[in-house]
């Protein structure tokens, strides 16, 4: 049989190539093609995935294009027809603003007879912003660095994020009114709602200026008072559902972290080992996950139950991590460091977990994978395991054992892949 570590590897990369746009992407271009197109057709997008994307649409596009899209820095693509921006992730930076300027001039004074495509993936929060009247770049940047930290869930901090922007919460779809705008949205979130990727810049959103606050002062974030007068008055509402200026627009799903597993599984399934996705939208605190996810192995393991050995547990989601040390974070790497802990070297059991945009917090690592040996292995370099836990150093353990998987940017963003092995007794 393949080598579980291998394996699990394989696993990954299936799980990353079944999301790639030049395999989503093409099917849902074909109802476009074959409308009648009178006016402009103008590509827009911001994600780690948007340039990728972009590239796909060119190659399948015969007529006239435009269009911009923003990236993550290293993410950018060649397109002939489609400008490429570059911006900072996690944390928002002047290019980001430079951004988003310009995509909501190219949409600017548009007919019924437009199109807009607009191209949405995990990442668009960070690499397109526009702070809200009264805001300012800093107040942003402030805001999501401790929303960061804070273990808010992503749903949380989208949130906060759409009611502090002047383009996110539906804003830049209302800005395209009255053309046609199809959104097509690579998910990179629990539930795959369209308002939570991105920060939902072309969809309806639901909540409001005062589950915003509710979140910050919940994670008792500091506050500028700027944001606390624009959240306290409501004048930061988002788009609503029903809203006119959005009658007109479609929203296709083209990639969710449920089509990335289920490839996975095919490849455990290939390989002859039975395989269990446990869901694709679990989150947490990613240290409280990967206790919960060695109980349920080490009960595989000794009862046969619910699943027999051999077998793999897959899930994908995305968890959190509350940083107290002076560690570097990445929710991956907490949650395989947290596994090893509580398996404590339990024989014949394997994991990987890993991000499928090619990095795991701030790092550009995607994550690791651990073995029966892990701990042993680093006590004796004279890591402690514990330690490096309560300070939040994940990347360091594991960058120390030379366990990290590095695969750079994968051009695409389905949030957390996390697979266990574990072996018959």
């Amino acid at each position: 049989m393949t080598e579980p570590t291998q394996l699990l590897r394989r696993m990954f990369d299936a799980a990353v190539e079944a999301a790639q746009p030049a395999h989503c992407l093409p099917p849902h271009l074909q109802d476009l093609l074959a409308a009648p197109r009178r006016g402009r057709t103008i590509v827009i997008g911001a994600g780690k995935a948007s340039a990728e994307m972009a590239r796909v649409v060119e190659q399948h596009w015969p007529g006239p294009l435009e269009g911009l899209v923003v990236t993550r820095y290293g993410y950018a693509v060649p397109c002939e027809r489609i400008t490429i921006l570059e911006a900072a992730h996690p944390v928002p930076d002047d290019a980001s603003v430079r951004a988003a300027e310009r995509i909501l001039a190219l949409v600017s004074g548009l007919t019924p007879d437009d199109l807009v495509i607009c191209l949405i993936s995990g990442g668009g929060s960070a690499l397109m912003v526009l702070p809200a009247e009264g805001l300012s770049l800093q107040d942003k940047q402030e805001i999501n660095r401790a929303l960061l930290r804070s273990g808010a869930t992503i749903g949380e901090m989208n949130c906060v994020r759409r009611h502090l922007s002047a383009i996110k919460g539906g804003r830049l779809a209302a800005a395209c009114h009255p053309a046609r705008v199809v959104s097509l949205l690579i998910s990179d979130v629990p539930g795959d709602d369209p308002a939570d990727i991105a920060s939902g810049p072309a969809s309806a959103d639901r909540s409001t200026c005062a589950d915003a606050l509710a979140i910050l002062r919940r994670y008792q974030i500091p506050m500028p008072d700027a944001v606390r007068a624009l959240l306290g008055s409501g004048a930061g509402e988002s788009v609503k559902p029903g809203d006119v200026r959005l009658a007109a627009n479609d929203t296709h799903m083209i990639a969710t972290p449920l089509m990335a597993l289920e490839a996975a599984a095919g490849v455990a399934r290939a390989a002859g080992v039975p395989v269990h996705i446990l869901g694709d939208s679990i989150e947490g605190e990613a240290r409280d996950v990967g206790i919960v996810m060695a109980g349920m192995a080490r009960h595989v393991a000794l009862h046969g139950q619910p699943f027999a050995a051999p077998c793999i547990l897959l899930s994908g989601g995305e968890t959190t991590v509350t940083v107290r040390g002076d560690g570097r974070g990445g929710r991956n790497v907490e949650f395989l460091l947290a596994l090893a802990v509580a398996l404590n070297g339990q024989a014949g059991t394997y994991a990987i977990a890993c991000d499928t945009d090619g990095v795991d917090g701030q790092e550009e690592i995607a994550g690791s994978v651990i073995t029966p040996e892990t701990l042993a292995r680093a006590w004796s370099l004279g890591i402690k395991p514990r330690d490096s836990l309560s300070n939040n150093d994940g990347h360091g353990f594991f960058q120390a054992l030379g366990d990290s998987v590095v695969c750079g940017p994968t051009l695409t963003n389905v949030n957390d892949f996390r697979a266990i092995y574990i072996g018959a007794r």
